[in-house]
């Protein structure tokens, strides 16, 4: 087994389940202040729920694949690779939303669901929806992010999903840790670091990527004689193969080749590559350099503003 392909999908799930698991401590620790722990069910079942609804995303988009490559068996290798290089946009594009949006937010996470859950239980015989819908949307933004992630590497099999359920487990421990025994736990400092080996997942699955659609195009071109013009970098400049990617700019075959370890390691957690083309370099530099230089500066941007007047406490004082 390979469990390698099980790490990015555990730091993506212990992420996002953290997140999640500290809007359900709040609301269950506010329920119990406002002695209305009866909602407590409505919690649960917002979760429950959440949980549900991200796993059958995930299957109906296992579902699409699998009718897309059966209705056109001739371009099944083609279908396969071209649907995870756009599961890959989509985790890419939601990842980065994510990390950005929710770090400039974090600070006042505490206040926004407090504020939710007073305007919930005044509601008076509709405040078990309220809760319910509040926690199934948080519930479902982090689930969906992992699925589409998920649906990115589905030909890998089993372990991808081993480590979402493990990632999820791992969390639930640590909501359980901060908000039912106590256990103090720097969240801010959690998220940082958490954030970080994101980034570099993701600046990996640009990589990916573009490795997806270089291999549909090679395969449409192989299946498909009028279709051979898409590989104009292979037909026309060279004999190494790269259709759409350009020159090679490094092999590391020798030295540290991807399919061994600790090379398989970093090809799934980084999206390393032992042969590395042109446009997969400029790539990964220029999301570095944006979404990672943007993540950066929002963090760095936190810490020189944390005492502030005025500034709402960091997400540590959350499971107090």
């Amino acid at each position: 087994m390979n469990f390698s392909t099980a790490l990015p999908t555990f730091v993506i799930t212990l992420r996002e389940g953290v997140e999640a698991a500290l809007v359900v401590g709040i609301v269950l620790a506010l329920l119990k202040k406002a002695k209305q722990s009866q909602l407590n069910s409505w919690v649960y079942a917002g979760v429950g729920v959440g949980i549900a609804l991200s796993a059958l995303v995930g299957v109906l988009l296992s579902w699409v694949t699998i009718a897309l490559s059966a209705a056109n068996p001739q371009y099944a290798s083609v279908t396969e690779v071209l649907l995870e290089g756009f599961f890959c946009v989509l985790a890419i594009a939601m990842l980065s939303w994510m990390l950005i949006w929710m770090t400039k937010q974090a600070r006042f996470m505490k206040a926004q669901v407090e504020g939710a859950v007073t305007s919930a239980l005044k509601a008076d015989k509709n405040a078990g929806w309220g809760v319910f819908w509040l926690i199934l949307i948080a519930v479902l933004r982090e689930g969906f992010e992992t699925v589409f992630f998920l649906a990115a590497n589905f030909q890998q099999g089993f372990m991808p999903a081993f480590g979402a359920i493990s990632g999820l487990l791992t969390a639930i421990g640590i909501g359980v840790l901060m908000f039912k025994w106590g256990v103090k736990i720097n969240i801010r400092q959690f998220f940082q670091v958490m954030g970080i080996f994101l980034v570099l997942i993701v600046a990996g699955l640009v990589v990916t990527a573009l490795q997806r659609f270089d291999e549909a195009a090679a395969a449409l071109a192989l299946s498909d004689r009028a279709s051979q013009s898409l590989c104009f970098y292979y037909e026309r400049f060279t004999k190494v193969h790269s259709c759409i990617l350009g020159p090679m700019v490094s092999n590391t075959s020798k030295i540290l080749p991807d399919e061994q370890f600790p090379g398989i390691i970093l090809k799934s957690l980084f999206g390393y590559r032992d042969r590395l083309y042109l446009v997969q370099a400029v790539g990964y530099v220029v999301f570095l350099v944006t979404i990672g230089g943007t993540y950066l500066r929002s963090i760095t941007g936190g810490k020189s503003g944390k005492n502030q007047p005025g500034k709402q406490k960091s997400m540590s004082s959350s499971s107090d």
